[in-house]
């Protein structure tokens, strides 16, 4: 059964529609990529999901649960996280603190260590440097910051918003290989991302989004030979 599932969603902002009935499913432990242009509707979706945006119409259920009406802070204690684009970290504190901070819901206090050990395991760099202030890292290792803050969280469902934006290559492709990780110990992982090339790479199953509908889906490795995902969106 899928742990986190998408029925006929629609919302926007004001008066303007983004989402036009979406549906989605994620299966437990996998690795699911959402991509589309820029303007498809992806970010809507996950604050739609995550709740940061009220739903028009349309249901999101989380373990079976119906939780498309919870707040936010409700559903990161259920073990929904966002991680939003822009990072969005507390630049004056320390990657210590940020990551003490990630740990607030009450069922991610309880493994706290575990979890700690998983993101510096992950991300060496933030254990050498746990001490420095966000706010005078590289862009590469605040986004690696902003992902073991939500790891923090101890999520049963991690949203990552546009992950590589704005990065180095070399850092973009750290970053792709960190999420084997995720897999392994079972963290079911949505992945918004614009590099569609990387993000087929090393993702299990995909949703290609565009004018804020589902256009086409399917397991990733299909996807990236699909003639339509190839010729929009890989430049073949």
């Amino acid at each position: 059964m899928a742990i986190l599932e998408v029925h006929n969603l629609e919302s926007g902002y004001g008066e303007v529609q983004i989402l036009w009935g979406v549906d989605m499913a994620l299966e437990p432990g996998k690795l699911t990529a959402l991509v589309g242009a820029n303007g498809a509707g992806k970010t809507t979706l996950l604050r739609t999901i995550m709740g940061l945006i009220r739903p028009w119409k349309g249901r999101v259920l989380f373990e079976g649960q119906d939780v498309s009406h919870l707040p936010p802070h409700k559903k990161a204690d259920m073990g929904l996280v966002l991680v939003p684009e822009g990072r969005q970290l507390f630049t004056s504190m320390t990657v210590m603190e940020n990551l003490e901070m990630g740990a607030t819901p009450p069922r991610a206090r309880a493994h706290f260590q575990r979890n700690l050990e998983l993101v510096f395991e992950m991300f060496p760099r933030l254990k050498e440097r746990q001490h420095q202030k966000a706010g005078t890292m590289s862009g590469g290792e605040r986004q690696m910051l902003a992902v073991a803050r939500g790891l923090m969280a101890a999520p049963k469902v991690l949203m990552i918003d546009e992950m590589s934006l704005g990065l180095a290559p070399v850092l973009v492709l750290q970053l792709f290989e960190s999420l084997s990780k995720l897999r392994e110990v079972g963290i079911t992982t949505l992945l918004v991302e614009q590099n569609v090339h990387m993000a087929l790479a090393v993702t299990d199953y995909a949703y290609v989004l565009a004018h804020g509908k589902v256009e086409l889906q399917g397991p990733s490795r299909e996807l990236a030979k699909d003639p339509h995902v190839q010729k929009a969106y890989l430049g073949i």
